[in-house]
């Protein structure tokens, strides 16, 4: 995981537009496979009826039947451990007896989730399926892990359930998930940038409206949560007709429902805070003189960017889009397809806040063109985009009429934010360059998201409304 955060991005990227900083090329750890792998977890869902078969769970869900059952989190247990980077299993191990001291360490399988980067991601699965209950709980579905090595090309792991040969006493709600207990290790100096208080009071937040997994535990550097299972979206995924519109849906639920407790008066806007506070830290001379060169002509002095994004800052605030609890890094990777359960989830909150809601939709777009790839010729066209917004504008109004002039004013909001979204994600890369040791074109990949947003900016700032039947 990149020092700076977990914007991880891609492992090789065909720019558009060649610079003098030169484009990203294939990179062995690259971003795509620090975010694909380092996030596998998703909101807490529980099956309320007896185990059935796969078409028969679908079919509740279909109907309704099946409710998300949320706890109280109010307050999570700390546990004073520091897990070693070079002992994460120990480490795990040592979190296991105090989080579930009823599980036989023997009977548990350790599975890295990543490899030789900065941060890493345990999976601790307990073997004992058939035996295993919690309390009142109830019994737990058997699970398999389907996991691909990132050498064969495909980083995410599969937990998925097998719904044949289950049981569950009757009555007895059964969790699929409790049986696998995620360990997430912080990478060196990622607090840095990322506010790991607000990320777990997010985390909280996020769950209580079942928007998030279990947050069972934290410690010195990490955190201990609940396993949800379900593949990560891809350039193709998040294009299907059976997938986009729960996407949709699931951000306009954020939006519309997520509310912090106590707020009162309107939030300052992540995206003015967290670039201002990135913009503050870039150094004006890079440590390396390579990529001290690559980037003075472009960059250098770092006030010339701040004033670009303040003046678009200044553009953008005028259209009112209106200020929401939003995810703000909803790349594919961080979008979960649980198939069975016709579901999506979205993962890591490191970002998570107050924000324009363009802002949030604009940068799932620009997300669309790639993960392992990132080609910006896979945005989203004219057409699809109108079919996801109204989708959007029906949850979050929560209306099936929605008026043409509304998805219209919506579509330019979210393609202009989208070009704050490019500044953003090119002063986080900036600071990347600086401090990580991820071996990863980090200034190739600015070049990239500052290229696309000069190529757009004056499409993008002159659209306006088109004049259509209601």
């Amino acid at each position: 995981m990149p020092i700076m955060g977990t914007e991880t991005k891609s492992n090789s990227y065909t720019g558009q537009i060649s610079t003098s900083g030169g484009n990203p090329k294939v990179m062995k750890d690259s971003l795509s496979l620090v975010r694909q792998t380092v996030k596998q977890h998703s909101q807490s869902n529980f099956i309320q009826n007896h185990c059935t078969s796969n078409s028969e769970i679908d079919n509740e869900h279909k109907t309704s039947d099946i409710r998300l059952k949320q706890k109280d989190q109010s307050t999570v247990p700390f546990v004073p451990i520091f897990v070693e980077e070079a002992h994460v299993i120990r480490g795990a191990k040592e979190l296991l007896k105090v989080i579930r001291p009823s599980w036989d360490l023997s009977h548990v399988e350790f599975k890295s989730f990543t490899d030789g980067i900065t941060n890493k991601l345990v999976g601790c699965f307990h073997k004992e399926i058939d035996k295993l209950n919690d309390g009142n709980r109830g019994l737990y579905l058997p699970i398999k892990t389907l996991g691909v090595s990132p050498e064969q090309g495909e980083s995410t792991v599969i937990i998925e359930k097998e719904f044949s040969n289950c049981t569950a006493s009757d009555d007895v709600p059964v969790q699929y998930s409790d049986n696998v207990v995620l360990v997430r290790i912080y990478g060196n100096k990622t607090d840095l940038l990322i506010d790991r208080k607000a990320e777990t009071q997010n985390f909280l937040l996020l769950h209580t409206y079942g928007l998030a997994p279990s947050l069972y535990a934290t410690f010195k550097n990490g955190l201990v949560y609940e396993y949800v299972p379900g593949t990560t979206l891809n350039t193709e995924s998040v294009l299907g007709p059976e997938i986009w519109p729960l996407v949709a849906r699931r951000m306009a639920e954020m939006h519309r429902k997520v509310k912090k407790t106590g707020d009162t008066s309107t939030p300052l806007p992540m995206i003015w805070k967290k670039t201002q506070s990135f913009l503050d830290l870039v150094p004006e001379r890079f440590s390396d003189a390579d990529k001290h060169n690559r980037v003075k002509d472009t960059f250098l002095p770092i006030a010339r960017l701040r004033k670009e994004f303040n003046k678009l800052y200044q553009y953008l605030e005028a259209l009112d889009s209106p200020i929401v609890f939003s995810h703000n890094d909803l790349l594919l990777g961080n979008v979960i397809y649980t198939k069975n359960l016709n579901t999506v989830n979205f993962i890591d909150y490191e970002y998570a806040d107050y924000n324009f809601q363009a802002f949030d939709i604009g940068n799932h777009f620009a997300e669309m063109c790639g993960v392992d790839e990132v080609d910006y010729t896979r945005y989203p066209k004219r057409d699809f985009q109108l079919q996801w917004l109204r989708v959007y504008l029906e949850e979050y109004l929560q209306r099936s009429q929605i008026k043409n002039k509304d998805v219209e004013w919506l579509y330019i909001q979210v393609n202009q934010f989208a070009l704050a979204s490019h500044i953003f994600w090119t002063v986080w890369s900036l600071l990347q360059a600086e401090h990580s040791t991820i071996d990863f074109d980090y200034v190739g990949y600015a070049f990239l998201r500052y290229n696309e947003y000069l190529a757009r900016k004056e499409e993008f700032l002159s659209l306006s409304a088109v004049e259509s039947n209601e």
